[in-house]
């Protein structure tokens, strides 16, 4: 498990369902504005110059909050420099220990669930 997991996991309090997202996040069982916010976030990250004023439409038909989307793109694009300075940086992934530890402390310093259940 890697430190995304850990927090998703804490925040959600469902391992199973982190999982179902993870392994498939089209058909997992989660509501239809997260699945649009996925779908969302993983144009910001494969396709950014493709997305433009359209997606946020898409989001706000799913009845997605502005606060919901803000809160999913910080987390995003945070996650995402954060991935490209630790493969650049060729960073040492912690322990499993340490791992729990530093997804606690990422979860308690604010790192929440999004507001879009």
């Amino acid at each position: 498990m890697d430190v995304h997991t850990a927090v998703a996991v804490l925040g959600l309090e469902n391992e199973e369902l982190v999982r179902a997202v993870l392994n498939d996040w089209r058909n997992a069982p989660v509501s239809e504005k997260i699945r649009a916010t996925l779908g969302f976030l993983e144009k910001i990250t494969l396709s950014p110059t493709e997305v433009g004023p359209q997606d946020i439409a898409l989001l706000r038909a799913r009845e997605v909050s502005t606060k919901a989307i803000e809160e999913a793109l910080y987390v995003c694009l945070l996650f995402n420099l954060m991935d490209r300075l630790a493969d650049s940086f060729d960073f040492a992934l912690p322990s499993p220990e340490g791992l729990q530890k530093s997804a606690r402390d990422l979860f308690e310093r604010g790192y929440k669930t999004s507001s879009i259940r």
